[in-house]
């Protein structure tokens, strides 16, 4: 439960959490000719719709020094341009916590969603597609992020053209609630490495398309002198972390780094998720990726592993069916805590403001929550530190 002031509404809302509308007007939203929204929706201020996007504006600089994707264009869809398509050069000390915090940030802008894919191959087949496509941003939401996927292909060298194909577009019959023209997944990935400080192609290939920097961190693999900052491996060859990739081949019989060996350079449909947690109690781990239905997504993946008596347990395989993965892109970098997605500044501000958190909780235990399968209450996220007030 969170009460806002209209003085703080009105404000802008920046640095608050915003559940469903970011206007203290009590009227209900408007419909368009079709039917579909074209407002935020009304939920009565102090009451949270666990069903509905929970709206989050980034922290401000000193909270999280990362500059918004939105900020580096300018222009209302359908005229919009690139203003600042440069990158950080110097990757901190601290590189993989910074990956983890800013991916956690933008999975807040676009709404907290949560996709589970724990147990496609066993779900009922209707529910089993339901589970995989959910739903798309609406008209508003689509409005609201448009600046932020633009700002995401600035960072790459085809962001100007793929811009200005989105602007007659957007200037077409479904105006800015349409969808872009081209998948922005690669390019999300992209904008988070390059505010990580990955700003150099040695470092890591700012692309339209994953294959790019997967080719990369594969011929790191064989490079003892490469300078890029993830290097491939099968999924247990090496320990997964929060910062880490794992990626899966579409359309493509790609089972290990071996099978993309023989193709590298050869275009492929692909794509790779930041690793925010491995849950290894509840055989899954958490990743965060974009345009996973139009969006920044945290999605819940199936994950087996091997528990050696007297040793630590080690992830053996993550995904299932048609999207296992096949890439585990193991960054360089010092590691850190296994919770860090609960020590990000985007959780931290979102429990400072109090109120009952068990809606996060709920999203977050995806099909656990229907009892089928629900870990013990002390391996809840949250259980210790975000538990209702």
């Amino acid at each position: 439960r969170v009460m806002m002031s209209n003085r703080a509404l009105s404000a802008g809302c920046a640095a608050l959490i915003v559940y469903a509308v970011c206007s203290p007007t009590a009227g209900p939203q408007s419909l368009d000719a079709g039917g579909s929204r074209t407002g935020p929706p009304h939920v009565p201020r102090g009451v949270i719709d666990p069903a509905l996007p929970a709206l989050f504006n980034r922290l401000p600089a000193d909270a999280l020094p990362v500059t918004a994707p939105s900020a580096r264009v300018e222009g209302d869809p359908g005229r919009m341009r690139i203003l600042d398509g440069s990158c950080r050069v110097q990757a901190p000390a601290d590189v993989r916590r910074r990956i983890v915090d800013i991916a956690v940030q933008e999975w807040a802008f676009f709404g907290f969603n949560v996709m589970d894919q724990t147990n496609l191959d066993a779900a009922d087949p209707r529910d089993r597609r339901s589970r995989r496509r959910g739903p798309r941003l609406s008209p508003w939401e689509a409005a609201r992020a448009a600046g932020s996927i633009a700002g995401y292909w600035s960072i790459t060298g085809e962001g100007g053209w793929i811009i200005e194909r989105q602007n007659a577009i957007w200037n077409g019959p479904s105006g800015v609630a349409a969808r872009w023209r081209y998948p922005w997944s690669a390019a999300f990935i992209s904008w988070v490495m390059c505010e990580g400080g990955f700003g150099e192609w040695s470092q890591f290939r700012r692309a339209i398309a994953h294959h790019s920097y997967i080719d990369q961190a594969i011929e790191a693999r064989r490079n003892d002198r490469s300078r890029a900052a993830y290097v491939a491996h099968d999924v247990g060859e090496s320990a997964l972390e929060p910062g880490d990739l794992v990626c899966s081949a579409r359309r493509s019989a790609y089972r290990s780094i071996a099978d993309r060996e023989a193709h590298l350079g050869n275009g492929i449909r692909s794509h790779c998720d930041i690793v925010i947690k491995v849950d290894e109690p509840n055989d899954r781990i958490l990743v965060i990726g974009g345009n996973v239905r139009g969006a920044v997504r945290l999605k819940l993946l199936a994950a087996r592993f091997d528990r050696p008596p007297g040793a630590a347990p080690a992830v053996r395989s993550v995904g299932l069916g048609s999207r296992t993965i096949f890439a585990h892109l193991k960054l360089r970098a010092d590691s850190i805590e296994a919770d860090a997605l609960d020590n990000t500044p985007t959780l931290r501000a979102l429990s400072a403001q109090g109120g009952d958190l068990s809606w996060l909780q709920h999203r977050l235990d995806g099909r656990r929550a229907t009892g089928c399968c629900r870990a013990e209450a002390s391996d809840g996220l949250f259980q210790r530190r975000y538990s209702a007030r």
